[in-house]
């Protein structure tokens, strides 16, 4: 579990729920873009629930470890979601097969 720190305050929130949080505004602040997200957390109080957080480029987030014994919050619908937004926002890069499909099988070739 992780204390992820926004603004003047903070709550918990698993690990999976942070780091996609985190490269999620990451890619926002490059695109200088905004958003507002819902992801899964637990107060101080011991309080279950969503809280909502504008994320972009004047974000200051930052998550520290914490021990707990409780489950991680966690919500898998939510980290797809942000993962998926981040790579959309990401720069296009291309796909190529590991071994190239259109080469010359050069066993066949015959030197003159």
């Amino acid at each position: 579990m992780r204390r992820l720190y926004y603004s003047s305050g903070s709550f918990y929130t698993g690990d999976v729920v942070s780091k996609a949080v985190l490269r999620y505004a990451r890619v926002l602040a490059d695109t200088g873009k905004a958003d507002i997200i819902a992801i899964p957390v637990v107060t101080d109080a011991g309080i279950s629930g969503h809280a909502h957080v504008l994320v972009g480029p004047a974000s200051q987030l930052f998550s520290i470890p914490v021990a707990s014994e409780d489950e991680d919050p966690y919500d898998a619908d939510i980290v797809d979601d942000l993962l998926q937004k981040t790579r959309a926002l990401l720069p296009s890069r291309p796909t190529t097969p590991r071994t190239p499909q259109d080469a010359l099988d050069l066993g066949d070739f015959d030197e003159a």
